[in-house]
């Protein structure tokens, strides 16, 4: 039982993973489509800053959602192997990421406040 409990877990863990790192990749794709057509509005000698600006933070969404993603995929994992080492680990990833978050969160909503 502990064994098919312990699979179940890794095929959750390896497809939550997954679909954070499709998001990233997902989010990726989409900015460079959205900056190559920018570039080339800016050849036409159009301002285009504030278009950046705002592509830019859309990337930063989709990181914050992959983000969560791969969290819950780390927490997953801990479970799986809960060893002392394996949850400083993840306390440390959590922190990292949450930092990340944190800050990524505060830009896009300066950036919304000021649109």
């Amino acid at each position: 039982m502990e064994t098919h409990l312990t699979n179940v877990f890794n095929i959750l863990y390896i497809t939550i993973g997954t679909f954070g790192v499709a998001i990233i990749v997902w989010g990726v794709v989409l900015t460079v489509y959205r900056l190559l057509r920018l570039e080339f509005r800016r050849l036409k000698q159009k301002s285009i800053y504030r278009e950046r600006e705002k592509v830019r933070h859309q990337f930063a969404s989709y990181l914050l959602l992959a983000l969560e993603f791969l969290i819950a995929a780390d927490i997953i994992a801990t479970v799986i192997h809960p060893t002392f080492e394996e949850i400083a680990i993840l306390a440390s990833i959590v922190l990292i990421r949450t930092v990340i978050s944190y800050f990524l969160e505060k830009e896009i909503s300066r950036f919304n406040a000021n649109a």
